[in-house]
């Protein structure tokens, strides 16, 4: 089974320095059939405006994923992590048994636009933990790159970060003739959001904001591109 949920459809905020889409439910924007999917909680598309950002504020229990696609953000923490991320690059925070953490665009002139990912641990109470990996473009050009995995997933490679839960992230981008497939465990459940482009999914197109979700599936298949950029998540149903 596959449904498909428009960008228009998403919740949507603006505060004037921050624009930001909602794919589920998140602060003011309350939706009972949009909770979460799988142990998938938040995908917003935030736009910051150039010297403002996020002030320092806590989290707990959840792991955090950061996917920067223009712009720099800049990111503070407890743990001492003082970063830039910039596109290309997939950063993880595990917040664990509580961090503080800051993100601003410091950049003049230039707005950052990222999307701000969480995922339900497994494990709950352990040390918050940060890494942050550069993921070239090579490596999803015309197929899926895993770029957030479990500990010691034997899928991982030099990209791939690690997260506290029974979720596995991949990237990918595709043009023209390029396609992939992605062998799904029907009992799992499947997100796909479409980062910017065009691209079908199992035959049935998407535009840029626009969602797949799929359940009860045995594969997952890319292709048609028209300048995409897809993130795909295997989740815990």
């Amino acid at each position: 089974m596959l449904n498909i949920r428009k960008s228009a459809d998403r919740g949507y905020a603006d505060h004037g320095w921050l624009k930001s889409y909602h794919s589920f439910s998140f602060a003011n924007y309350f939706d009972p059939a949009h909770m979460g999917f799988g142990n998938l909680r938040v995908i917003n598309e935030d736009r910051i405006a150039p010297g403002t950002g996020f002030g320092t504020h806590g989290h707990r229990d959840m792991e955090i994923i950061s996917y920067v696609l223009s712009g720099n953000l800049a990111h503070q923490d407890s743990m001492g992590n003082v970063k830039g991320i910039p596109p290309g690059d997939v950063q993880r925070m595990s917040a664990g048994s509580g961090v503080r953490h800051s993100e601003f665009n410091h950049a003049e002139g230039e707005q950052t636009h990222f999307l701000q990912i969480w995922i339900e641990p497994n494990v709950t109470g352990i040390d918050p933990g940060y890494e942050q990996k550069t993921v070239p473009e090579s490596a999803k050009r015309g197929q899926l790159a895993l770029v957030a995995a479990p500990p010691k997933n034997a899928e991982a490679t030099a990209h791939t970060v690690e997260i506290h839960a029974d979720a596995r992230m991949y990237a990918g981008l595709f043009n023209g003739s390029e396609s992939a497939t992605l062998n799904l465990n029907p009992a799992r459940k499947a997100y796909v959001f479409l980062v910017r482009g065009g691209l079908q999914v199992n035959g049935q197109a998407l535009a840029a904001g626009d969602a797949a979700m799929l359940q009860a599936e045995s594969s997952l298949v890319l292709s048609e591109g028209q300048d995409a950029e897809v993130l795909v998540f295997d989740l815990a149903a």
